[in-house]
């Protein structure tokens, strides 16, 4: 289970009701936020001595609810009886045998939110079964939040009074969105980064952060990834499972799907005008070696990010860029390769590298798709993956441009007019890149989160080990031996805790490192 910052408040109070409170404890939230998922977590943590009757039908008179509690708590009585009294008098001599035993006996009660005003008064009765010290019977409601509008009745104020403590849940945050997806994903083994950014942000706008409708929209977004022959999800692929599942989607109405239609229309419209008008121009490609000598007199300009920095890991001299990008040695293997040399990073195993096997090292590995001008507003270098007319693909690193960016670099000795580029890359790219620390105290043995991906990938540069493992982003034995290995270099307390002091000295270690730069000498 995943357990938001909310949710652990949620469990939290109800834990305190139980054990510290007596009479009521409440829980509200929305449909879908979990408070069902959150009652059965708490019956797994649960103290020994902790006796609980569970319903989960509301709909009950005030008879039926104390017959189902006796049959919760295993109270033998007559069948056949119809007197509500009678059923009290053994619930009541039950509590009273249990609780000279130490034990306590708490009600839970799901959908609370349908119970009648008869109900809710009989509970209340329910909590009059007491000791001089101590009540009998504890409760806990959960419900939608129509409950704490109908706790606020006037002629409840009797029973909301003895409500010890009482917690509303929330849906998840945008970083709580996508923090959960990702968890669900690890879980499974699957691949953390399959939604893009982009699409888990239009998940969260649809969805408001509602766990329920995140598993749906999410399970049928990637059975749309599947069936459209794509491996990351995308915002068009959410869209579209929205309007399979979600009626109450924006995207749903009538009037929006005829403006979209209309939209998209006119797209086209743009476009085959544009494409008749701009046919009209030839754009003649600048050979290689007038390249150099334009290249020479005007210094190119270096992409921002100092840290990402590879090309094809040998410079290849080519009257074209087809013969040059045509090279056996363009692969893709070949150039994340290079690029974790030059990060510093190495591959311990002869396989192939792919984006699985580099997060062993700490490093991200994000796919994405772009026109051209998005791809310049990164302002990073990027791997590209072009394709050949013999539908070959080859992977080559984008490190520069010069000449108001109509000269791509991707060597310093290796320079083509976007022209030739254009020709056979349809937008897609890979980047690697350092994982960010999220807001954390502590990051704990056998946990699993991105916060464990940096923690791999300062040790690594650290003591310069790069283990093979199935679970990047989870906190495993051997990474707890190489916690304690840093903090005993570190004169810290080895006990394979990264908490403040910890946190504070890998932090300081992370700001030192140094990384290659990637210099264009022309």
């Amino acid at each position: 289970m995943y357990m938001s910052k909310r949710h652990q408040e949620g469990l939290a109070h109800l834990l305190y009701g139980i054990e510290f409170g007596g009479g009521f404890v409440a829980l509200t939230g929305e449909v879908g936020t979990g408070k069902t998922t959150l009652c059965h977590c708490l019956l797994q943590q649960l103290p020994e001595n902790i006796d609980l009757a569970l319903i989960l039908n509301s709909r009950l008179n005030s008879f039926e609810l104390v017959a189902t509690l006796c049959d919760e708590l295993g109270i033998s009585y007559d069948k056949s009886t119809q007197s509500l009294k009678f059923l009290i008098d053994q619930l009541n001599q039950h509590l009273l045998l249990t609780h000279a035993k130490g034990r306590q006996t708490v009600l839970l009660i799901d959908e609370a939110q349908n119970l009648s005003m008869e109900v809710l008064e009989q509970l209340r009765l329910l909590t009059n079964l007491e000791t001089t010290k101590t009540k009998l019977l504890r409760i806990i409601l959960v419900g939608q939040p129509e409950l704490k509008e109908l706790l606020q009745r006037q002629d409840l104020r009797q029973l909301n009074q003895r409500i010890t403590a009482r917690y509303h849940l929330l849906p998840l945050s945008l970083y709580e969105t996508r923090a959960y997806i990702r968890h669900r994903l690890s879980i499974s083994q699957g691949d953390v980064y399959v939604f893009r950014e982009s699409a888990i942000k239009r998940i969260y706008q649809i969805t408001k952060g509602i766990p329920r409708l995140i598993n749906l929209l999410c399970d049928r977004s990637l059975l749309g990834a599947y069936a459209s022959h794509v491996y990351k999800v995308n915002t068009n692929i959410v869209n579209h499972a929205a309007l399979e599942i979600i009626p109450e989607n924006p995207l749903n109405t009538r009037f929006t799907r005829t403006a979209v239609f209309t939209v998209i229309i006119g797209i086209l419209a743009t476009s085959a005008y544009l494409y008749k008008t701009n046919s009209k121009v030839e754009i003649a490609p600048v050979p290689l070696t007038q390249q150099q000598n334009v290249a020479k007199a005007s210094e190119p300009k270096q992409l921002s990010d100092s840290h990402i920095l590879v090309d094809s890991s040998k410079k290849i001299a080519a009257d074209s860029f087809t013969d040059w990008l045509s090279n056996p040695a363009n692969t893709l293997d070949n150039v994340l390769k290079y690029t974790l040399a030059r990060w510093g990073k190495t591959n311990q195993s002869n396989q192939k590298v792919d984006c699985t096997s580099i997060k062993v090292t700490g490093l991200r590995c994000e796919i994405g798709k772009a026109s051209w001008k998005e791809l310049l507003k990164l302002n990073k270098p990027v791997i590209l993956e072009f394709v050949l007319d013999d539908a070959s693909k080859h992977h080559v690193l984008f490190t520069g441009f010069s000449e108001h960016q109509t000269i791509v670099h991707f060597d310093p000795d290796v320079k083509f007019s976007v022209a030739d580029i254009l020709k056979y890359w349809e937008g897609y790219y890979l980047t690697l890149q350092a994982p960010e620390l999220k807001a954390v105290k502590i990051i704990a043995y056998e946990q699993n989160s991105e916060n464990v991906l940096w923690l791999r990938y300062v040790l690594n540069s650290f003591d310069g080990q790069s283990t093979q493992v199935d679970r990047p982003l989870y906190y495993d034995e051997n990474l707890l031996k190489r916690v304690q290995s840093y903090q005993h270099a570190q004169h810290l307390g080895e006990d394979g805790k990264v908490g403040p002091s910890t946190l504070i000295s890998l932090k300081n270690y992370a700001q030192k490192l140094e990384y290659s730069h990637l210099t264009i000498n022309e």
